[in-house]
């Protein structure tokens, strides 16, 4: 296992970048813990992969170091790291069995044989494949293939890290829940260094111990699910995670008051006068309707009752805002009011949390 250091780390894909946009990741400092688990999440194209990348050794940074334990890897290549990679779509052996594939990493490196056999039984059963150990791989179906690599990826204990970039593509829903939760467990029972890429909350939140979620090149917070929810530090935290996703409006914001649209709704807490485009972030779950001359004036327009709740769409001049109710919360005619908890407002200078006065 290894603590991942990623120091004044970028990387550009121009031959001669001269400004902040010509980076594809841009400057990051940060330390890894070792033997922690992290998810890289964010959508499409905003850097996730090429960090990946850096980190396994199959792409050289632009600038910057990356260390392993305080030792410099940046320009050692993969075979050096000592790492488990399982890609986004499944890499096997075709002419071997499921139990050779699984065998594959630990024989190339002159394991005890013993060793191996328990060792490929155990991740077999961990991935639901000992019924297929003398199967050739050729002709299993991808999701089973995608199993093997799965399972090829965590046979070796003795790795710096195990990497995975979009591992659950081709699983079907199912088996998606079972291999996470595998993967979990996985992690408490070795204490692997593990760093697992997706563009799925869901994967992300249920599989890390923190989840550092990635932003136009840009890592914009490094937390735990609970902190990512409570306080997200960039209103693209606050969009992306949660379902609905926090509701963000423009405001102006003095001490703790914010006036939106016209009215004048309490903070609870002092923010002094933040600059630049101050907008205000609000769950639905800390989002009511309520009747009255109090809150913002909203239309309501759609109830969407998904089970557990029910998500009210409003408008507010143009604006979305979603509440979550409770399934057995009465809405009537008359609530036309939007009133927020205190307790879940956060306030952004050009998109980044501003923290509380006193906090």
């Amino acid at each position: 296992m290894a603590k991942i250091t990623l120091d004044n780390l970028a990387h550009s894909y121009l031959p001669n970048p001269t400004r902040e946009d010509d980076y594809a990741l841009k400057e990051l400092n940060h330390d890894w813990a070792d033997g922690e688990a992290y998810a890289l999440l964010g959508s499409s194209g905003c850097g996730k992969s090429t960090l990946l990348n850096i980190i396994s050794g199959l792409l050289h940074p632009s600038q910057g170091r990356i260390l392993f334990n305080d030792r410099d890897v940046t320009m050692e290549p993969t075979t050096q790291r000592n790492i488990a990679q399982v890609f986004q779509f499944p890499v096997v052996y075709d002419t071997m069995t499921v139990r050779d594939n699984l065998a594959f990493p630990l024989r190339n490196r002159g394991a005890d044989p013993a060793y191996i056999k328990d060792r490929v039984q155990q991740i077999a059963q961990m991935i639901g494949m000992e019924e297929m150990l003398n199967r050739k791989a050729r002709g299993l179906t991808a999701d089973a293939k995608q199993k093997i690599s799965l399972g090829r990826g965590m046979v070796r204990e003795d790795v710096n890290a195990l990497l995975f970039d979009e591992p659950l593509t081709v699983i079907d829903p199912h088996m998606k829940w079972e291999l996470r939760t595998q993967l979990k467990s996985l992690h408490h029972e070795f204490g692997h260094t593990m760093i697992y890429v997706t563009h799925d909350q869901t994967e992300a939140l249920t599989f890390a111990d923190k989840v550092v979620v990635m932003y136009d090149g840009r890592v914009v917070q490094i937390g735990t699910p609970q902190q990512l929810f409570e306080t997200p530090e960039h209103t693209f935290v606050g969009y992306f995670i949660g379902s609905p996703g926090m509701n963000v409006l423009d405001a102006q914001v003095t001490g703790d008051q914010a006036v939106v649209a016209g009215t004048q709704i309490s903070l609870g807490k002092g923010f002094g006068t933040p600059k630049g485009k101050v907008e205000i972030g609000v769950r639905p779950e800390f989002t009511a309707l309520a009747a009255g001359d109090v809150g913002l004036p909203v239309t309501i327009k759609r109830v969407e009752d998904v089970g557990r709740h029910k998500i009210v769409r409003a408008d507010f001049h143009g604006t979305e805002i979603n509440v979550i109710a409770a399934e057995g919360e009465g809405i009537s005619p008359d609530m036309n009011r939007i009133v927020f908890d205190t307790a879940g407002v956060n306030v952004y200078s050009d998109s980044w949390r501003v923290a509380p006065m006193g906090a």
